[in-house]
């Protein structure tokens, strides 16, 4: 099909059985003709399944009212992880939490520290890699032991634990229209790799606990030490060490007060948490990066120089219009706590019954020309906040500002390699996430 297809004809001749299954094909298939003609003619697209909105505006609005347009689908898929609270004050004080100890401040030595880890894999790869799985799961999963602090475990065990969360809570859902045996199948590796994931949390608490309970009891009988050591460097003009420090490291030195009721437990589920998030997104977000890039040879070779300046923010605004067009996931999903009216007083006005699956079209959302001039051109440095790479709202990703310096320098440190080529496009095994990409370079 092309840009000039008419799909809401299709969608309106079709047999009601067959009317989601047509959006459904054109979701995966080619959602910007799609959506450009559903912003224009009808942004808010009631379906025998779900109802797509189109618009920014729309979007935001929704995205906006967790009470009302909830994630109670993830409730059943994560358990009593605080994205799976809706605006309640779970959710805003672990939320609150877990963002303070994610120091922004961190950010420079995060993006070295991937730098560090991309490069060492890069260089190791001789001329040519299979980027999926040997470089963009495995840098995020080399964070998650490094900066988050989960050790003591195989990569690859990370890896299959973060996979299988992601595939069964984001893509495992009615309007995915999974067949029976396969959503199955899904909900069974998810169920498995529960119980070695939730033991080595356990055993990850204990462990790190027993460290910084015997930190903290020697600190004490080491203060006087420490105090002279510290004044000794300061007068001969040296800077004193820092000690270990990651996630898991503050969350345990940390002593929260009871009421807080952030204790070893949730400890644990937040943990767990960083890593679920942290590294098929990561992987899917880096790979469709870079195929969109090689696949549009003048703005790699923009990339390729902005790659070698000193500053940044050149090449990452390049990184995040690129991922506008190849986002993880063109919508965001909810369900309808109530009723409520979208598009109040327009000629799109409609009523949005309880129990009904939302599909807020985000993808659509950053093509939006009220908000995104000449939204079909690729243009850096657009509006950070119209993007939605991270979500948006109070479920926005908690990990966003960790993202937003890792999947730039992983990608930048693919493109420092000199005439990087793809040997063919991803293949994605007939799964949402990609699964094997293979690049060459010098």
């Amino acid at each position: 099909m092309t840009a000039t297809t008419d799909y809401l004809a299709q969608y309106d001749a079709a047999a009601e059985a067959d009317k989601f299954p047509l959006v459904r094909h054109w979701l995966d298939t080619e959602p910007l003709p799609f959506f450009k003609q559903l912003r224009e003619q009808r942004p808010i697209l009631v379906t025998p399944v779900c109802t797509l909105l189109a618009r920014f505006d729309d979007i935001t609005e929704v995205l906006n009212m967790p009470k009302v347009f909830t994630v109670e689908l993830y409730i059943a898929k994560m358990g009593d992880y605080l994205m799976a609270h809706d605006d309640d004050a779970l959710h805003t004080r672990e939320k609150s939490l877990m963002q303070g100890l994610l120091n922004r401040d961190d950010l420079p030595q995060v993006r070295a520290l991937v730098a560090r880890i991309g490069k060492a894999i890069l260089d190791g790869a001789g001329t040519g890699i299979e980027v999926v799985n040997d470089y963009c799961r495995m840098v995020p999963a080399t964070l998650v032991q490094d900066y988050f602090g989960l050790t003591g475990c195989d990569k690859k065990d990370l890896i299959e634990w973060s996979y299988w969360n992601q595939y069964d809570n984001f893509h495992n859902h009615p309007f995915d229209l999974m067949p029976e045996e396969k959503r199955l199948y899904i909900v069974e590796r998810h169920n498995a790799v529960g119980p070695p994931l939730g033991a080595y949390i356990a055993e990850l608490m204990a462990r790190r606990l027993l460290a910084v309970k015997a930190e903290q009891a020697t600190s004490s009988l080491l203060v006087l030490w420490y105090g002279l050591k510290k004044l000794f460097r300061l007068l001969s003009g040296k800077k004193s060490e820092p000690l270990t420090d990651d996630m898991v490291t503050r969350m345990l030195r940390t002593n929260f007060p009871d009421a807080v009721n952030f204790d070893l437990t949730r400890v644990g589920i937040n943990a767990g948490g960083l890593l679920i998030g942290a590294i098929e997104t990561t992987s899917q977000a880096v790979a469709q990066i870079l195929q969109f890039l090689l696949d549009n040879p003048a703005w790699l070779d923009k990339a390729v120089i902005a790659a070698h300046r000193d500053d940044n923010k050149e090449f990452d605004s390049i990184v995040w219009e690129a991922l506008r067009f190849v986002p993880i996931a063109p919508y965001l999903f909810r369900k309808t706590a109530g009723p409520y009216t979208v598009g109040k007083d327009t000629p799109r006005e409609t009523m949005i019954l309880p129990g009904t699956y939302v599909l807020t079209l985000t993808q659509s959302a950053m093509f939006d020309p009220l908000i995104f001039a000449n939204p079909d051109d690729f243009v850096p440095e657009r509006n950070w906040y119209h993007y939605f790479h991270f979500g948006f709202g109070s479920h926005e990703c908690l990990g966003k500002y960790v993202g937003m310096v890792m999947i730039p320098e992983m990608v930048r440190q693919v493109l420092l390699k000199p005439n990087v080529r793809a040997l063919g496009r991803i293949d994605y095994k007939d799964g949402p996430f990609p699964e094997q990409y293979e690049l060459a370079w010098g």
